[in-house]
């Protein structure tokens, strides 16, 4: 299923094509916002909890850092808006409570700060409105892109990224460059696009993956832990063969049959691409070891919906994309557009429905932890 979080496009129509108003989700409590549109984001990001308390009991040492601090710090990089980013460190909280109290059972419990990370545009008074009126941590929100150092030096414990390290910072600009063997002309992703886009979308992401690692090394003391939860797919299969493949194939068709009609202009969608990768997990293995700033703790492939059981409802499914990439779509087309855009994609996705079904999902989760050195 689509789990997706995330960064946008802006209008402007200049090379460097970059991610640089972010992409909110959609924001307040609203029929179309991502707050009551995220329950399979949830659910696929539960699928970890056992395994992240697992890691955490095994490979954190809570001792150390209270050695130095009497505040241990847990940030969430990417957290959105809703209850899912609340839930998720809330269990973290407690995993590390608990490992508190098994490795210093004697000891006066720590004072615990939560921060919460996501792009200026982020819909943070509905984040914050959400937090319980009586907690046992203090909060903060840090806006800013996470490819950059959002917090001081040595400063956090354990960082969370969940659904959001897969949104580009930034679209390589060959998409656009007629001249490029990567433009990528008439689609808006690498599904089904030639190698020379894959290579460029795959190319971004690593330099990407290397500004976040350099940026949460900074922040992170040493023994620090990162868990990291995201779109992936199997190192060697195609996009196409996923669900998310057929969508975004789907999508681009109903935008190029609104150029047909005369409703938008082709250019208009060569303008437009996608700012997603779903890493293979052995590039990105390969990149932490390029980077050379963590260890490489756990790193495996999961089913991010092994509670779906049946038929696809696809009008949920298409509430939830909408919710999550309305954002995007609204910096680039006009409202009418885009409610035009996902009334055909509930309609055409109705259609393949057994094809989206019977495709594979068992390894389209990428479940990481990483522990600075």
């Amino acid at each position: 299923m689509t789990t997706l979080v995330s960064n946008s496009l802006t209008k402007e129509n200049s090379d460097k094509a970059v991610v640089n108003s972010p992409t909110q989700v959609i924001g307040g409590h609203g029929t179309n916002s991502y707050s009551n549109n995220s329950s399979y984001q949830r659910l696929a990001a539960n699928i970890v909890t056992k395994k992240i308390e697992d890691a955490i009991m095994m490979k954190l040492d809570v001792e150390s850092f209270c050695s130095t601090s009497n505040i241990i710090r847990i940030a969430d990089f990417g957290c959105g808006v809703g209850s899912n980013t609340l839930t998720a460190m809330q269990d973290l909280l407690e995993i590390v409570r608990k490992k508190y109290m098994s490795q210093c059972p004697p000891s006066q419990m720590p004072e615990f700060q939560l921060v919460f990370n996501d792009q200026f545009a982020n819909d943070f008074n509905t984040l914050f409105t959400s937090l319980p009126q009586e907690k046992e941590y203090f909060v903060a929100g840090m806006p800013g892109s996470f490819h950059k150092q959002v917090l001081p030096s040595s400063t956090l414990h354990l960082a969370h990224c969940s659904y959001s390290l897969h949104w580009l910072s930034r679209l390589p600009k060959e998409l656009r460059d007629e001249h490029s063997p990567a433009w990528n002309k008439g689609r808006i992703h690498y599904t089904s696009a030639p190698k020379e886009v894959l290579n460029a979308y795959a190319t971004q992401f690593a330099e990407d993956l290397d500004n976040f690692l350099n940026a949460r090394a900074q922040e992170i003391v040493s023994g620090g832990m990162v868990v990291i939860v995201g779109s992936s797919i199997p190192d060697g299969m195609p996009y196409s063969q996923v669900v998310n493949g057929l969508m975004y194939n789907c999508m681009g068709s109903i935008l190029m049959d609104m150029v047909k009609t005369g409703s938008i202009s082709e250019a208009e969608v060569d303008a437009f691409n996608l700012p997603i990768y779903a890493c293979p997990p052995g590039e990105f293995s390969e990149g932490v070891e390029r980077n050379g700033l963590f260890t490489v703790e756990v790193i495996e492939l999961m089913n991010p919906a092994p509670w779906l059981k049946g038929p696809i409802d696809i009008p949920v499914f298409v509430k939830h994309v909408r919710a999550a990439m309305g954002g995007m779509f609204n910096k680039h087309f006009s409202c009418e557009t885009i409610d035009e855009l996902f009334n055909q994609l509930d309609l055409k996705l109705s259609e393949i429905s057994q094809q989206m079904e019977s495709c594979y999902r068992d390894g389209l989760q990428l479940f990481v932890i990483l522990k600075r050195k």
